[in-house]
């Protein structure tokens, strides 16, 4: 089969203005609760987008780990890829891209860290064996062999074996401020449903359909 020839109709649903609450965070909080209750392969992946200094985008998926009014928080490696890229560019996209349920969210807004007191509780909470592994993977950087890396981590293991592992200096959250926020609904004969909030001064979202 040729891909030119590759397609599928969307008939899962439809979405109106009057469907949607006037809050995003609010409507995204119902759609991801919706996503969570289906078979969808792991509903809270999110596609973060950064730029570089050069102006070369770059994308590559994370979890989303907290939401509130604040924003979208995700956890990494302060010395990674997306972190310069971060601190070159604030500006960032997520994208949720839920195919099976024929929805998707796209975000555009600012990342910032957030305090050391969240990463802190965030990297307490996580498996023993994932607080290891962001010790031992340098994160984006060029390594010889897997082997180096189960090494240290067979290392790091040992050194804390008895004792609480600390936070990495190098590693904690980023919080996304959106000022956009997109949400889609596959509909019949490619006229998709696309409805986007906008922050406006004042706090306020602005609430407008876009044509598919």
């Amino acid at each position: 089969m040729e891909l030119q020839d590759v397609r599928r109709d969307y008939r899962k649903g439809t979405l109106t203005r009057d469907e949607l609450l006037d809050n995003p965070i609010e409507q995204f909080k119902l759609w991801m609760q919706q996503a969570l209750t289906t078979d969808l392969s792991d509903p809270t992946a999110m596609v973060l987008g950064t730029s570089a200094r050069d102006g070369q985008v770059s994308q590559r998926v994370v979890l989303l780990k907290g939401l509130d009014e604040r924003g979208f928080v995700f956890f990494t490696n302060y010395e990674s890829r997306k972190s310069r890229e971060i601190a070159v560019n604030s500006k960032v996209s997520l994208h949720f891209p839920w195919f099976a349920i024929e929805r998707q969210v796209m975000i555009a807004g600012v990342a910032e860290k957030v305090s050391v007191d969240e990463s802190r509780a965030y990297f307490q909470s996580r498996p023993r064996d994932s607080q290891l592994a962001a010790w031992a993977s340098p994160q984006s950087r060029v390594v010889k062999s897997r082997e180096v890396m189960t090494q240290q981590l067979d290392t790091l293991s040992k050194k804390y074996a008895e004792s609480e592992i600390p936070l990495p200096e190098f590693w904690g959250g980023f919080r996304v401020r959106p000022s956009e926020i997109e949400f889609w609904q596959g509909g019949p004969n490619r006229l998709h449903d696309r409805f986007i909030y906008s922050l406006q001064p004042g706090g306020h979202w602005l609430v407008e359909r876009l044509a598919p």
